[in-house]
């Protein structure tokens, strides 16, 4: 299957006039005056403007419903939107969902395979990259686990997993720690952005947690509420690698406190 850059109403498909073009601006994500519209009439998003650089890790926070999750669906062409283009290459996007929607009678190895599988990799290919990736994400010895043997957060490694071994260069993060402990979760955001300076992909990370957002990334938008527009964008000033005192830094809180004050604003319409 070839590079799907753009589309306006089909994810693998294209209407008349919006024929393939060039990522503009040589952005690894661009969203150009992106709508999305529900059947029931619903606006999810409306004028959505957004372009993401290669290498960005850019978090996206906004109130419950505004079209944050929304948004990546478009993007990786789960969902149709209504209006607009989307840029990105979707031959090689990686996915985390909420859960972490792991097929419980495959052991870990086997759902770490399943997407190489569904792509026809040959089996001893898959096999090895599935090894490299549980090594990469701290499983080694649990290949032989099925997922109800594991915690939450080790499931999600082994989702985080089953998407490194495509090797995304766009990396997609749908909440994906909201259901874990703070200890996990903080755990698994240095984890993620180990996996981020290795793997060198451009990541889009979806939170309720303006903290979270702020510590992983290099850049925080904030979403209006419904329908979703993008109400604000901030520049994260830390160097990578992030350390988790960091959070008890000053200018770590300032800047979380003005992303608050942004979302607040935004809640308020």
């Amino acid at each position: 299957m070839s590079a799907d850059f753009t589309s306006t109403t089909a994810p693998h498909s294209q209407a008349p006039g919006t024929e393939a073009q060039a990522m503009p601006g040589g952005n690894a994500i661009v969203f150009d005056n992106v709508s999305m519209t529900f059947p029931d009439g619903t606006e999810g998003l409306k004028d959505v403007d957004l372009a993401i650089a290669p290498g960005e890790f850019v978090s996206i926070v906004g109130p419950s419903g505004c079209g944050k999750s929304t948004l990546l669906k478009v993007a990786s062409g789960l969902v149709t939107h209504t209006g607009g283009k989307v840029w990105v290459d979707r031959d090689q996007l990686g996915y985390t969902f909420q859960d972490a929607t792991l097929l419980p009678w495959r052991k870990v190895q086997d759902n770490v395979e399943l997407l190489m599988e569904l792509r026809g990799f040959p089996p001893a290919e898959r096999a090895r990259i599935a090894r490299e990736k549980i090594d990469l994400v701290g499983l080694t010895g649990f290949e032989n686990h099925y997922p109800q043997r594991l915690s939450g957060g080790m499931k999600m490694r082994v989702s985080l997993a089953r998407s490194l071994a495509l090797n995304p260069a766009v990396f997609m993060f749908d909440e994906p720690f909201g259901a874990l402990d703070e200890i996990t979760r903080e755990r698994l955001n240095d984890e993620v952005i180990d996996l981020y300076q290795r793997e060198q992909f451009t990541g889009i990370f979806v939170t309720h947690s303006i903290p979270e957002a702020v510590y992983m990334s290099s850049k925080v938008v904030v979403m209006s509420a419904r329908p979703g527009r993008i109400q604000e964008v901030f520049d994260v000033p830390f160097a990578y690698p992030r350390r988790p005192e960091m959070r008890y830094q000053a200018d770590f809180s300032e800047l979380c406190g003005e992303v608050s004050l942004s979302l607040r604003r935004a809640i308020e319409g």
